[in-house]
């Protein structure tokens, strides 16, 4: 099983945002959680990320015990879920090209950074600084670093934010290649068509999840 959770219970100094929720995710599988601000859904994600401790329950990624430090959980396993901190001396280009001489070796089938680029249609503005880009192109930018990274198991907090039409199935496209080649999603997400590609679980206001689909 890719991610395994169970019984987890999530909170905050007295406050519960998720109480006894249970899911499993198979590899080649995109489960995206739908539900109200304050749900839990972007808490969830830190916590299989390793970034939140759970009050309760467990969660294993590929069979392991979720931690952030340790060097195979981080290869396995790559988090959009903050904002990123960018290089002001590096270009668009440079950034991407960072991700993957951080994270060789590189299967053949993998994403090449020129290929990414124009998928996200960066291209044009490989050369620039971040700085210069809007909004949607950074949000592009992040995708882009984030698929170029080799992982088995991919956590998203809204990838849709600040993408037009045209990049939010950029978006789902993406998507479908990582799942073709057994890598495993759990997404945040209020984008109604980026749902549809994947199984969706329902996190209520009642802190109980359901499948709808």
């Amino acid at each position: 099983m890719a991610i395994s959770i169970a019984g987890l219970t999530l909170g905050y100094g007295d406050h519960i945002v998720l109480a006894g929720f249970s899911l499993e995710v198979r590899p080649g599988e995109a489960v995206a959680l739908r539900g109200p601000n304050g749900a839990g859904k972007s808490t969830l994600l830190r916590c299989v990320a390793g970034l939140h401790a759970p009050r309760e329950g467990t969660v294993t990624v590929a069979g392991s015990p979720v931690d952030e430090r340790a060097v195979g959980f981080r290869r396995a396993v790559v988090a959009m879920l903050d904002d990123v901190a960018w290089y002001p001396s590096l270009t668009v280009r440079e950034h991407v090209d960072l991700v993957q001489m951080l994270n060789r070796p590189l299967a053949d089938s993998w994403w090449d950074p020129p290929d990414l680029l124009e998928l996200l249609a960066l291209d044009t503005v490989a050369d620039d600084s971040p700085a210069r880009l809007s909004s949607g192109q950074r949000q592009r930018l992040t995708l882009a670093m984030a698929f170029a990274r080799p992982s088995r198991v991919l956590l998203l907090d809204e990838p849709e934010r600040h993408l037009d039409t045209a990049g939010r199935q950029i978006v789902i496209d993406l998507l479908r290649i990582y799942l073709g080649r057994n890598g495993a999603a759990l997404l945040a997400t209020h984008d109604p068509d980026l749902a549809e590609a994947c199984r969706v679980v329902e996190v209520t206001a009642s802190k109980r999840a359901r499948e709808t689909g």
